[in-house]
């Protein structure tokens, strides 16, 4: 059992009546809270915190990045989800990268882009669930972007080891002016971007998909050889519809579908509802044993089957009911683990992101998920619109032939992007999530159990100590062997555990683990709880 101090936040609770925003910047949760406070409901407070989001943490979001959420609208008393994703160029395809000598996707520059689904995903969120004016929304970031923000020590030392940003012109002109990175303290202005916004503000995304900002992006990419095209800006189009859900003890789960791989939560939670994890104890050798052994088969099965829905078949009814689950676990030894899993047939057949949460006292609430995938994403800025581009289709797709990822003209990749939703008795209880690449559905089911099976609040949750197992579904790594990574304050009695039952153990520390968990439980009298993790530096504010 993990010792008592081991569970002691190192922030204070945080509890709210009437709204509350956890974000990993600040800046933008003081944003959110201010629009919240205005009159404004949840989804109006996510537009304005992702947009402010983009200018305090342009290594993990902005406009030239994707997005997906998770919501209960309490006006229809309902749950949402949207998938804000891009394509891959109509162009693309497995044999224009192999006959270019390729055996990967390239991770970086102009091949590795997808087209950004970020700017129409925050106009559709506003638009089917939003109250205040849209431009109103879009002010705090341009005040941003046009009279800076102060940087930190660490983003300015981030932007400085970019050296992919001395192979694109417009990146190297809007992060290093004068062939020189930023200092720290620096106050950082982007002028170009606050155009970009400017008009979003205006004429809503309409420019970024079928007008000038299309048209300038692709001029741009094009250049420098780049694949994509105005047509495939121009088809673009965000999903909204019924999240995929299953029940955990007393909870129900709402998760992000394909191309997410929210899909891997629901499946590893129906999983781990076998076992009595409570009985076995937080943070025990038993206990994270489990649970990394069970992350192995949903894991597995997501490499085996996700991908693009418009594309392949994924049979998600299969692999999220309860019967596949028992059959899935007759593959797990609760002595050993396991050194290789492969996906099961059904009977029938570090990258960077921000994730924040927004509640309100209208009942609704909202986990909201955007990533340019990689820190920086492409390393390439959109010529004079200033927006940075993602890297998606490069850290995403694959190059190996049949694979349901494989590059395709047109398709969405799989996205390590998820976010969640819980209910009780059918009313919202909390909303949350974390950005980190494949480490982002662990850490997500770890903080479910943390406050299901264990009875954590939010900011003990999101300040627990974690683990994770590697690899997880990244192509760039997925010939690596099993580890698992954690935080010393599990103590020197799990590991040993750990090593007992044939895992390599890597400790991280005692505040090792990446991520930015992030957190709100509304509690049976109505009242916010918020978490924000320590390890990220964030906050959850409310009133």
């Amino acid at each position: 059992m993990a010792k008592a101090d081991t569970l002691a936040p190192s922030a204070p609770a945080r509890y709210a009546s009437r709204g509350m925003v956890a974000s990993a910047s600040p800046a933008a949760a003081a944003v959110g809270l201010r629009v919240l406070m205005d009159g404004g409901n949840a989804f109006d407070a996510a537009v304005a915190t992702a947009l402010v989001e983009g200018l305090t943490l342009p290594a993990s979001c902005g406009l030239g990045g994707d997005m997906f959420a998770v919501l209960y609208d309490a006006r229809s008393r309902s749950t949402y989800a949207i998938n804000g994703s891009g394509v891959a160029a109509g162009w693309a395809s497995r044999d224009y990268y192999v006959s270019r000598g390729h055996t990967q996707m390239p991770l970086y520059g102009v091949h590795s882009v997808s087209v950004p689904g970020a700017p129409d995903a925050y106009w559709t969120l506003h638009q089917r669930f939003g109250s205040r004016p849209w431009s109103k929304l879009v002010e705090p970031a341009i005040t941003c972007a046009e009279d800076g923000i102060a940087l930190s020590a660490a983003l300015a030392r981030s932007i400085g080891n970019q050296k992919k940003f001395l192979d694109d012109p417009a990146s190297t002109a809007t992060f290093l002016a004068g062939g020189q990175p930023p200092e720290a303290g620096a106050v950082f202005r982007r002028p170009d971007y606050a155009r970009s916004l400017r008009t979003l503000a205006q004429d809503g995304p309409e420019p970024f998909y079928r007008g000038s900002i299309a048209r300038e992006t692709c001029t741009y990419l094009q250049a420098q050889g780049g694949l994509l095209e105005e047509a495939d800006f121009a088809g673009h189009a965000t999903e909204v519809y019924a999240p995929l859900r299953t029940t955990y003890r007393d909870v129900e789960v709402c998760s992000t579908a394909p191309p997410s791989q929210g899909m891997i939560i629901l499946e590893w939670l129906n999983l781990l509802e076998s076992f009595d994890l409570a009985g076995s104890g937080f943070g025990t050798a038993e206990t994270l044993h489990l649970m990394a052994e069970t992350k192995k088969l949903a894991f597995a099965d997501r490499l085996r089957y996700a991908g693009d829905p418009r594309f392949i078949d994924v049979p998600l009814n299969e692999l999220l009911s309860k019967s596949f689950a028992a059959r899935r676990l007759q593959a797990l030894d609760r002595r050993r683990a396991a050194t290789q899993v492969e996906g099961a047939l059904p009977e029938a057949l570090h990258g960077d992101t921000s994730s924040f949460c927004v509640a309100d006292g209208q009942g609704n609430m909202v986990s909201f998920i955007h990533s340019l995938s990689a820190g920086f994403g492409s390393g390439v800025t959109a010529g004079e619109t200033g927006i940075l581009l993602n890297n998606r289709a490069g850290r995403g797709f694959t190059l190996e032939e049949g694979h349901p990822n494989v590059i395709q003209g047109g398709k969405r990749t799989m996205h390590t992007l998820n976010c969640y939703l819980l209910l009780r008795d059918g009313q919202p209880y909390a909303v949350g999530g974390t950005p980190g690449g494949d480490q982002q559905p662990q850490w997500n089911v770890q903080t479910i159990t943390n406050v299901v099976d264990f009875g954590q609040h939010a900011q003990q949750a999101a300040d627990a100590p974690r683990w994770y197992s590697f690899p997880g579904t990244d192509p760039v790594f997925d010939s690596k062997p099993f580890d698992v990574r954690l935080e010393s304050r599990f103590g020197p009695d799990t590991v040993a555990g750990l090593v007992a039952r044939g895992h390599q153990v890597v400790d991280i520390g005692p505040w090792g683990s990446p991520g930015a968990i992030q957190l709100i439980q509304r509690l049976p009298n109505g009242v916010l709880a918020g978490g924000s993790d320590s390890r990220a530096g964030g906050i959850a504010l409310g009133w």
